[in-house]
């Protein structure tokens, strides 16, 4: 099935969910730490997002300050280059699922991957987001770009995906845009939604340097919109 064109248009715009395809990267050679810099979130910010999530409040959840020391100077926080979560079902695919958990914390950072057995995705949705806004109207600029910028990944099956963007297209409701737009990991059986954006039908066998290549495009892959 051809991959969408990015200027395909379904149904009315408040019920477009936003996804993107996959791009070609196939032979590049993808320096780790480089990767890691490029989605990590400060981590102030990483550990307030958890926060929240945890407490299930935006009012409550702790975070330091957006200040950090350079040197003997105080500056703001970097805001981050391109920043991603990801969703994983570390239940899905088979003996695949907590190894590729593992990776992934070990590429961007263990608080920017949730565990859906943990966080729920509206939970992310409705404190962690939520927080990150709270932040940026409050004057916290890093906190504002994370959040204009800010795409997810999902690592699962076409299940696990819809239940994502079902959460996300939530953000349409409440007129809180953007919406973050979604790339997959395929890790379940059928895999029909990924297969169809481009992002592979089945869990690649040379998977560690494949889950790199996903997660740089996840930073830059054009975006096409999804009825949901």
């Amino acid at each position: 099935m051809d991959s969408p064109s990015s200027t395909t248009r379904i149904a009315a715009r408040s019920s477009m969910i936003d996804s993107f395809r996959s791009c070609g990267l196939s032979g590049m050679r993808i320096d780790k730490e480089e990767l890691k810099r490029r989605l990590s979130i400060p981590e102030y910010l990483r550990h307030a997002l958890h926060d929240a999530i945890k407490r299930k409040s935006v009012d409550e959840a702790e975070t330091e300050s957006q200040l950090i020391v350079d040197g003997n100077d105080v500056v703001e926080a970097e805001p981050p280059e391109a920043p991603v979560v990801v969703f994983i079902n570390s239940k899905s695919g088979g003996r695949y699922g907590p190894e590729l958990k593992e990776r992934l914390q070990q590429l961007m950072g263990e608080e920017q991957v949730f565990d859906l057995s943990e966080v729920k995705p509206n939970e992310f949705v409705q404190y962690g987001l939520g927080f990150l806004e709270k932040l940026a109207d409050l004057g916290d600029t890093c906190a504002k770009e994370t959040r204009q910028k800010i795409r997810v990944v999902v690592a699962g099956g076409d299940g696990t995906v819809g239940w994502v963007l079902g959460s996300l297209g939530e953000l349409n409701k409440q007129g809180r845009e953007p919406v973050p737009p979604v790339a997959i990991i395929p890790l379940g059986t059928g895999n029909d939604l990924a297969r169809s954006f481009g992002w592979g039908g089945t869990f690649p066998f040379v998977w560690k340097s494949a889950v790199k290549r996903t997660l740089l495009r996840a930073t830059s892959g054009p975006v096409c919109r999804l009825d949901r």
